[in-house]
C-alpha cells in the first residue's frame, strides 16, 4: 500500500484527505469511465493522472472490489499511445460483449470514439479498427463530441455520444452496430435548449429504469447534473420530466452500471473546491461519491440512496431518545464527533421556520457547517459559509427546492468523510459539498430549530470505518 494510501501525519492537509471514499493513491481524478459488474467483481474505470495533482496526461485509472465499498488498485488500463488518442484517453463505458470485456472511450486529438478489449480486465489492446466512429455527423457544427455510453438490445449495439449543436444546444447522437466496430449513425435522439440545458451535453447515460426511459447529463457550462425520464421509441427520446441530481456543487459526470441483482448503481465525481496550490500540496484532487442505487418514483422522479454494502463500516452506534428542538438550543451527539461518520435523524418540523443538523469542528466551533429544512422557503440548504479558515477554499449556501407533504417528517441521513459532506433526504434530494476546516478533529453533530420547535423522533449515528 502506498504512503498516499496511508499517509502520515505530517502529509500536507491530511485532515482533508477522505478514508471511506473512493481515490486513487496519489494525482488528479474526475469522470468514471467505465463501470460494471464482470464475473463477480465491480470494475471501476477512472480519469486519472497519476502525477500531479492536475488535469494533464490523463489515462484510465482502474480498480475492482467485491462489495462496492472496500477497492483494491490495479494497474492502469488505457494510455495515449495511438495517433488517434494521443492528447488524451477520455471518458467512455465498459460493456460485456459475449463474454469479452470491451472499454467504449473518446480518443483525443479530434474527439473520436475508440474500443479496446481485454481477456483478464488487467491487459487492454485496442482495436485496429479504431477510430470506430471518426466523426461527428455530417452537415452540423458541433461544440464537442465525446463520452459514448454503449447498450445492446436484441440484435444491435446502440450508443450516444454527448455533444452539442452550436448556437442551438447541447445533444446526443444516437449511432448503432452489429459488433462495436461499425457504427450507423441515426439521429439526434435529443436536442436541448441552450439557455436551459447548456450548449455541450457531458457524459450522458440512457437507459430504461422500469416502465421509462432516462437520461441524465453534464451540461457545459452549467456544470451540475440533470436528468430526464420518459420514453425511447423510433429512436427519438421524449422527455416527461427534468430534475437535477445533486446540487450541493461539487458532484458531476456521475456514471451507472446495472449489476448481477438487476440494480442501476452510480457514482459521480466530487470535484475539489479548494485552491490548485492546496491540491499540488497535498499531492491528489477528485474523490468519487458513495455508491447510490437509483429507482423511479411513482411521479417519474429518480430516487436515490446509498447503497445498503455501506452499513459494512459501521461501528459503535450511538443513539438519542426523541427531543423537542427549540429555537436558540441544540442536542449534541457527544459520541458521534469525528471526522468519519453516518447520521441519520427524522425530525418533524411543527412551526420552525428551519430545522437540521450543524457540524461543529470539534477544535474549533467557529468552523461549522450547516444542513437544514428552510420551511420558509421550501428549501433543503447546505450553508458552508463558516465551514472553514482557509480564505482558499469556497465557503457558500448551495440549496435544491425540498417540500414535505403534511406530516412528512424531514428524514435526513448525512455521510461525512473529512473533507465530504453528502447529504440524502427523504431518497429524492442529494447535496454534496466539500468542506476543508482549518485543523485535524472532524466534527460534532447539534441538532437545531430556529423561530419555532420541531420534534426529532428519530436519532441514530455510526462511526464508520476507513476502506484503505
Amino acid at each position: 500500500m502506498s504512503d498516499m494510501q496511508n499517509p502520515s501525519q505530517n502529509t500536507p492537509y491530511v485532515e482533508h484527505r477522505p478514508a471511506y471514499h473512493f481515490l486513487p493513491p496519489k494525482g488528479w481524478m474526475n469522470d468514471l469511465n467505465g463501470l460494471v459488474h464482470f464475473r463477480g467483481e465491480y470494475h471501476l474505470f477512472y480519469q486519472h493522472n497519476p502525477e500531479a495533482a492536475v488535469p494533464r496526461n490523463i489515462v484510465w485509472g482502474h480498480a475492482v472490489s467485491l462489495n462496492l465499498v472496500n477497492w483494491r488498485h490495479l494497474p492502469v488500463a488505457l494510455r495515449p499511445d495511438q495517433p488517434y488518442d494521443k492528447d488524451g484517453v477520455w471518458t467512455g463505458c465498459m460493456v460485456d460483449d459475449g463474454g469479452t470485456p470491451t472499454a467504449v472511450y473518446t480518443g483525443v486529438h479530434t474527439e473520436v470514439q475508440c474500443i479496446a478489449t481485454s481477456k483478464d480486465m488487467v491487459r487492454w489492446t485496442k482495436a485496429p479498427e479504431n477510430p470506430v466512429i471518426a466523426a461527428p455527423p455530417p452537415g452540423v457544427e458541433v461544440t464537442g463530441f465525446r463520452d459514448p455510453y454503449v447498450w445492446r438490445s436484441r440484435d444491435w449495439w446502440y450508443a450516444v455520444v454527448g455533444s452539442g449543436i452550436k448556437d442551438v444546444g447541447g445533444t446526443i447522437f444516437l449511432y448503432r452496430s452489429r459488433d462495436l466496430r461499425r457504427w450507423e449513425y441515426l439521429e439526434p435522439a435529443l436536442v436541448g435548449k441552450k439557455e436551459e440545458t447548456g450548449e455541450m451535453w457531458e457524459c450522458p447515460n440512457l437507459f430504461q429504469l422500469g416502465r421509462k426511459w432516462v437520461l441524465w447529463t453534464s451540461p457545459v457550462p452549467l456544470g451540475r447534473v440533470i436528468y430526464f425520464v420518459g420514453t425511447f421509441r423510433k429512436h427519438q427520446f421524449q422527455p416527461e420530466y427534468r430534475g437535477e441530481m445533486d446540487l450541493g456543487g461539487c458532484f458531476y459526470a456521475p456514471q451507472g452500471f446495472r449489476d448481477a441483482r438487476g440494480r442501476r448503481i452510480l457514482f459521480g465525481w466530487l470535484w475539489e473546491t479548494r485552491s490548485e496550490p492546496m491540491s499540488a500540496e497535498a499531492g491528489w484532487a477528485g474523490v468519487q461519491s458513495l455508491p447510490r442505487w437509483a429507482t423511479l418514483g411513482r411521479d417519474n422522479r429518480l430516487l436515490f440512496e446509498p447503497v445498503p454494502e455501506l452499513r459494512r463500516l459501521r461501528r459503535g452506534a450511538v443513539s438519542l431518545t426523541a427531543r423537542t428542538l427549540r429555537s436558540g438550543e441544540e442536542v449534541a451527539l457527544q459520541e458521534l464527533s469525528g471526522d468519519r461518520w453516518e447520521l441519520q435523524v427524522e425530525i418533524h418540523p411543527q412551526d420552525a421556520a428551519r430545522c437540521g443538523v450543524r457540524l461543529y469542528h470539534v477544535a474549533d466551533e467557529g468552523q461549522m457547517t450547516a444542513v437544514f429544512f428552510s420551511q420558509a422557503e421550501q428549501k433543503l440548504v447546505v450553508d458552508r459559509t463558516h465551514s472553514s479558515r482557509y480564505e482558499e477554499v469556497t465557503r457558500d449556501v448551495r440549496s435544491a427546492p425540498f417540500s414535505l407533504k403534511e406530516k412528512e417528517p424531514l428524514r435526513l441521513r448525512l455521510f461525512v468523510d473529512r473533507s465530504v459532506l453528502e447529504v440524502y433526504a427523504n431518497g429524492h434530494t442529494c447535496l454534496t459539498s466539500r468542506i476543508y476546516p482549518q485543523g485535524a478533529g472532524g466534527y460534532q453533530p447539534r441538532l437545531f430549530a430556529e423561530e419555532g420547535s420541531a420534534l426529532a423522533t428519530r436519532i441514530e449515528g455510526w462511526t464508520l470505518d476507513a476502506i484503505w
